[in-house]
C-alpha cells in the first residue's frame, strides 16, 4: 500500500519555469544586435552550455545566468560590452526575485493528500533560492520532510526513502517533469502521478520510460485531479 507521497516544487507547486522562458527571450534579443540568431542558433548553444554546466553550476536562475555569459561571449567572439553583461547578471537576478505564485487549487490538493498518507516536498535546484520560494508557499507546515537536492535520480531517491523508512512500492511522486519526477522513481519500483505544465525547459523533455512503465504513472491535466490520482495508484498497489 502506499506509504508516502512525495511532491515536486517548481511547476508542480509554484509557478517558475515562465520566469526563465522570460529571462531567456530578453537575453536573445539583447544578443540580436550584435548576431543573427538564427545564425548563431543561438537557443542550441545556450542549451550545451547549460548541460555542460550543470555539474559545476546545478540547476536554477544562477547556472543559467553564468551559461547565459558564457554563451554571449562565445557567439558574439567576444565584442559583447561589459554594460550587456551587466544586463545579463541583472535577469538573473530578476529570476530569483520573481514572486511565488502557487498553481491554481494546489494547497486544496497537497493538503487533501495529505490527509490520508504523509507528504514529503523533493525540490531541486539552488539552495536559498528554493528555500525562499518555500517559504514564500506557506506549504511548509503541510510537508513532514523536505528535500532540496542538486540533482533528482535513482539514488536520490533511495536515499530519501530509506531515510523516511519507506519502499519504493509505496511512494507515489507527483510531479510535472517525466525526467526528474517519474522515471527515477517507477524505475525504482515506484509511481508515479504526472500533471503536465505549459511549458517545460528542453533538458527536461528527454527521458527514457519505457512503455512497461506506463502502467505505473497516471496522467492529471490540473491539481484537482491530483488526490484522486493518488488513491488510485493506493488501490492498485493494495
Amino acid at each position: 500500500m502506499v506509504q508516502l507521497v512525495g511532491f515536486d516544487g517548481d511547476d508542480t507547486l509554484w509557478h517558475s519555469e515562465g520566469y526563465y522562458q522570460a529571462a531567456g527571450e530578453a537575453f536573445r534579443t539583447l544578443l540580436s544586435r550584435y548576431v543573427d540568431l538564427d545564425e548563431a542558433h543561438i537557443n542550441d548553444v545556450l542549451l550545451s552550455a547549460e548541460r555542460r554546466n550543470l555539474k559545476l553550476f546545478g540547476y536554477g536562475a544562477k547556472g543559467m545566468t553564468l551559461s547565459m555569459i558564457e554563451t554571449a561571449i562565445e557567439v558574439t567572439a567576444e565584442r559583447i560590452s561589459a554594460a550587456d553583461i551587466h544586463r545579463i547578471v541583472a535577469l538573473g537576478k530578476e529570476v530569483l526575485a520573481h514572486p511565488v505564485e502557487l498553481l491554481p487549487g494546489i494547497r486544496t490538493a497537497v493538503e487533501s493528500v495529505a490527509v490520508r498518507w504523509p507528504v514529503v516536498l523533493i525540490t531541486k535546484g539552488d539552495l536559498f533560492h528554493q528555500e525562499a520560494k518555500i517559504a514564500s508557499s506557506g506549504l511548509a507546515d503541510v510537508f513532514t520532510r523536505i528535500e532540496i537536492v542538486s540533482e533528482k535520480n535513482p539514488e536520490c531517491y533511495a536515499r530519501v526513502l530509506r531515510e523516511c523508512g519507506a519502499g519504493a512500492e509505496g511512494f507515489v511522486m507527483v510531479g510535472n517533469s517525466l525526467r526528474s519526477d517519474i522515471e527515477p522513481v517507477v524505475r525504482l519500483g515506484g509511481w508515479g502521478v504526472h500533471m503536465p505544465y505549459h511549458v517545460t525547459w528542453a533538458h527536461e523533455l528527454e527521458n527514457g520510460l519505457q512503455p512497461e512503465h506506463a502502467s505505473r504513472v497516471v496522467r492529471v491535466s490540473r491539481s484537482e485531479e491530483i488526490p484522486g490520482a493518488v488513491a488510485r495508484i493506493a488501490a492498485v498497489a493494495a
